[in-house]
């Protein structure tokens, strides 16, 4: 089957979904115009800044896409086959995904831009505020976990003699290429800082160094070749570091970059899908059991593709800091339905480049790896195969970019979590909580070892659709209390409820099962506490579900933002 044709279909389905389907949950929360938003209200000149649609639109979309559409799809087609992949990413993202997204930023703004733990603790009380933030941070650890193990598996590999006696490590090469990224957002920081040059001139000369620092990396690729596990730790020294940095010396110029990263990902993916030619090797089917407690495709197709389909980690993006960027109300549709649309194609692109791998070449193989040969293969279509190299570098190195980005993210974010039920301000507190949130993961990746994500990915996925659903749920309690419609958030919550809470029983049987059967201590520590998590979440679940059932049986009078479905 021609890969051009079947992505053309999801593009279409992606089109018609905006255009129909958006516009009738617009009508459902009225968007009015004419009501000053959160950002126009406050408009402080830092947190509260009126932003044009199309501008807020990129800044949102590099914010939420990151490694899980594309990790999650490549996963996923590993296990069941890109036909089921294919299926719930453009399905899923118009009647689920896209509707959280949405949904949580118009909520945010009408609760003047607060976040979703604030939205459930002004409409469910504050045990459920409490049982949020903790559910939040464990969901935001796995995710750590998960995508640091990722990132490292792209720095590892081996060492061969090309011809010319040129010595190539590929995951030297892509380790070497991102290291010098990292230093060069670094310095795009401190020359904005210390100069103030224009913005345009600083893009002249650090967006093509960039592209030199994925020459630079094939170059010395020798240079930093260090083990899987020595990688993973040194990652999450990064995330400690990094997530304590003021934002301007690195997080702010290496997000600028990483949105031309994206972007330029973008246009390569589409230039492979639609001029390269190339053919569907994957099955549409793999004999994965259609139903199960384990390995099958319903539940797990609906976890493993964690996002590009839905992500409830893109709720805590668009409630408390899009929404305290948008302009218009009606800006919200565009942002928030179709910045997700976007993720749903940078997931179609990633399921791309494992659809044109052969099976057999695939199996084992890390999700990082596979992108980034497949957009090597894509980009050599308009470059040419000498520079296989380069583009295989770039790829990697593109993936590891996106990871970067949400690992920094999490981190600050569990950060401000743990100070929050902790009630505790200053420096040693922060420097506390932000070495909680590193090292829990460090720790684990330290005992687990080379593809441990394997072991946590599908609980990772799980929290975060969970995480979506109980989003979705703080909503529809809103909305019932504003006496409005609220089908539309309620029918996709109880389906990902259903699919993420089968799955967790799943896995609560599966790591309970791998504990009693483990030989050695080290085995047995993981599926310990992926079991406990399990049951803890499990737990928090059906806590805020009681409580949410409560607040419905005993209405109260709606104050504040609930008075109207328009910001006060």
């Amino acid at each position: 089957m021609n890969l051009a044709i079947l992505a053309a279909i999801v593009i279409v389905i992606l089109v018609l979904g905006y255009r129909f389907y958006s516009r009738l949950i617009a009508k459902q929360y009225a968007l009015d115009d004419k009501t000053a938003t959160p950002a126009v209200l406050i408009n402080d000149g830092t947190d509260f800044v009126p932003t044009k649609r199309f501008f807020l639109l990129g800044q949102h979309f590099s914010a939420i896409a990151a490694a899980g559409p594309i990790a999650g799809p490549i996963i996923a087609c590993q296990l069941f086959g890109w036909g089921p992949s294919i299926v719930w990413i453009a399905l899923g993202v118009v009647f689920i995904g896209a509707v959280h997204d949405f949904s949580s930023l118009v909520a945010s703004i009408r609760h003047r831009a607060r976040s979703v733990a604030e939205i459930v603790k002004e409409n469910m009380g504050r045990r459920a505020w409490l049982a949020m933030l903790t559910f939040i941070w464990f969901a935001l650890v796995y995710l750590i976990i998960a995508f640091a193990d990722i990132t490292a598996a792209t720095f590892v590999g081996k060492t061969e003699e090309l011809e010319g006696h040129f010595a190539f490590n590929a995951g030297g090469a892509v380790a070497a290429a991102s290291v010098t990224y990292m230093l060069l957002a670094i310095a795009m920081g401190l020359v904005q800082r210390m100069f103030k040059p224009p913005l345009w001139l600083m893009t002249l000369i650090f967006v093509p160094a960039t592209l030199g620092a994925v020459w630079l990396g094939t170059q010395i690729s020798t240079l930093l070749v260090l083990p899987h596990t020595t990688w993973a730790v040194t990652i999450m020294l990064y995330c400690f570091v990094a997530s304590l940095l003021p934002v301007w010396l690195l997080l702010q110029p290496r997000g600028y970059l990483g949105g031309f990263v994206l972007y330029i990902a973008l246009a390569i993916g589409v230039i492979g899908i639609f001029f390269g030619g190339f053919d569907v090797k994957q099955p549409i089917l793999t004999s994965a059991p259609v139903f199960g407690l384990s390995g099958s495709i319903v539940p797990f197709l609906f976890v493993t593709i964690a996002c590009g389909a839905v992500s409830g980690f893109h709720g805590l993006v668009c409630s408390g800091t899009t929404a305290k960027q948008i302009e218009k109300e009606s800006d919200a549709r565009v942002v928030g339905y179709g910045g997700m649309l976007l993720e749903a194609f940078v997931a179609l692109i990633a399921l791309a480049t494992i659809m044109i791998v052969a099976p057999e070449m695939s199996k084992g193989v890390a999700p990082g790896r596979i992108y980034g040969d497949g957009i090597a293969h894509f980009l050599t279509v308009a470059i040419g195969k000498d520079a296989f190299l380069f583009a295989a570098t770039f790829g990697a190195m593109a993936f590891s970019t996106f990871v970067f980005d949400t690992l920094d993210v999490a981190t600050r974010l569990g950060r401000y979590i743990l100070q929050e039920l902790a009630d505790t301000r200053g420096r040693t507190a922060v420097a506390i909580a932000t070495g909680i949130t590193a090292g829990v993961p460090a720790l684990v990746l330290g005992v687990t070892g080379p593809g441990g994500y394997q072991m946590f990915w599908t609980l990772f996925g799980t929290s975060n659709q969970l995480l979506a659903a109980l989003t979705l749920l703080g909503i529809t309690v809103w909305l019932h209390r504003l006496g409005k419609r609220y089908w539309f958030t309620l029918a996709p919550m109880l389906f990902l409820m259903t699919m993420a809470l089968w799955s967790l029983a799943g896995q609560m049987l599966q790591f309970t099962r791998g504990a009693l059967a483990a030989q050695t201590g080290a085995s047995m520590i993981p599926q310990i506490a992926n079991a406990t998590v399990a049951v803890l979440l499990f737990g928090l679940t059906a806590f805020l579900v009681v409580e949410a059932l409560r607040v419905v049986s005993r209405p109260q009078p709606p104050s504040g933002p609930l008075a109207g479905m328009s910001a006060s």
